[in-house]
């Protein structure tokens, strides 16, 4: 009781002061916070979205370094660097027609930093033409991209006595098993298609397997084996400067690369074959991580940088599939190339 009534007021006056400071503070964590959670829910945000990527990338390659799938691999490689400042290892695992890699990749953390670059062979025809393929692509892998479509050409070397794909037919079919030709390896598209060719029209030529389609254009270009199914970026410089002659391509609709080519089917009605390359990573990866890889993927293609990889690689642009339609694709894929398949006899071990 003795108390001033000033001191009593200073304390208040202090304690005051003090539920202010600690109440300002706990509002500006609160807004802090806030602020975070705004932008953690954000359309296209997570703790995924919002990180991806932080640390270096490996892209594996199923094919040699040189090959179309690694030029492409190499270009996209380097966008990425650009675009996310941060480093992409490119990993050249060729073998298994594919499958090396796609086993390495689908036993990869699936994180987004384990990518892949599968074609066709990767999910439609390897798993068919193996016995024991031991994976399963469409389970395994996520697809997230379709990037372009590979037509492929029926070229010859200029000493084989045809200039159409109707005289061809003519002197393959008065000289059964005198002729060779060359693909990158069994279970490869350039033996599919040429298989599949051979049993529409019940002709006799001798395969001969290389390993990568790098590896057996000496021997072509030399005259060693007569023909072959080559993609554009093989056909159109050869083609331009006469060491090989492009007879038709598997395409019915004409390339837009190389558009003197007339189609096969021209001559061989209901002909049209085509493959793809694309894009994926392990299965069960972050929805987030997939459709940011996806955005990124989408907004590259319709680059000129593009453009000019696909006039590059002698190939064709390829329509846009979101991701979640993949699944769809590719059991539509691998319905068109299982009869195929099966009746071209042609297998792997």
């Amino acid at each position: 009781m003795n108390t001033p009534i000033r001191n009593t007021r200073s304390l208040i006056n202090l304690s005051g002061l003090r539920a202010v400071a600690c109440f300002t503070v706990l509002l500006t964590s609160m807004g802090w916070s806030l602020a975070q959670d705004k932008a953690n829910t954000a359309p296209g945000n997570n703790a995924a979205g919002n990180t991806y990527p932080n640390k270096p990338i490996k892209l594996v390659v199923p094919f040699i370094p040189g090959s179309l799938v690694d030029i492409f691999g190499r270009a996209i490689a380097e966008e990425m660097q650009n675009t996310w400042k941060q480093s992409v290892v490119i990993d050249n695992r060729a073998g298994a027609s594919t499958l090396l890699g796609a086993k390495l990749v689908a036993s990869s953390p699936a994180d987004g930093y384990t990518l892949f670059m599968p074609t066709v062979t990767t999910f439609s025809m390897a798993p068919q033409l193996m016995a024991k393929p031991g994976i399963e692509p469409a389970k395994e892998l996520t697809l997230i991209a379709k990037l372009a479509v590979t037509n492929m050409y029926l070229t010859i070397h200029p000493s084989f006595p045809a200039r159409s794909v109707k005289e061809w037919i003519e002197v393959v079919k008065k000289n059964p098993g005198k002729y060779s030709y060359g693909s990158s390896g069994n279970g490869s598209p350039q033996h599919i298609f040429m298989e599949i060719l051979k049993r529409q029209l019940n002709l006799d030529i001798v395969h001969v397997p290389y390993k990568g389609s790098n590896s057996g254009m000496l021997d072509f270009l030399s005259g060693k084996v007569d023909m072959a199914f080559v993609d554009g970026s093989l056909a159109g410089p050869n083609t331009k400067s006469g060491a090989l002659i492009a007879l038709g391509s598997s395409m019915t609709k004409r390339s837009m690369l190389l558009p003197s080519v007339p189609s096969i089917a021209d001559a061989v009605p209901a002909y049209d074959w085509s493959g793809w390359l694309g894009f994926a990573g392990p299965a069960n990866m972050p929805p987030q991580v997939v459709e940011t890889l996806a955005d990124f993927l989408k907004h590259y293609q319709s680059t000129p940088a593009y453009a000019a990889l696909l006039e590059k690689g002698g190939i064709e642009p390829a329509e846009y599939i979101k991701p979640s339609d993949m699944a769809e694709f590719v059991k539509n894929e691998n319905k068109r190339w299982s009869p195929a398949i099966k009746a071209s006899g042609a297998t792997v071990d």
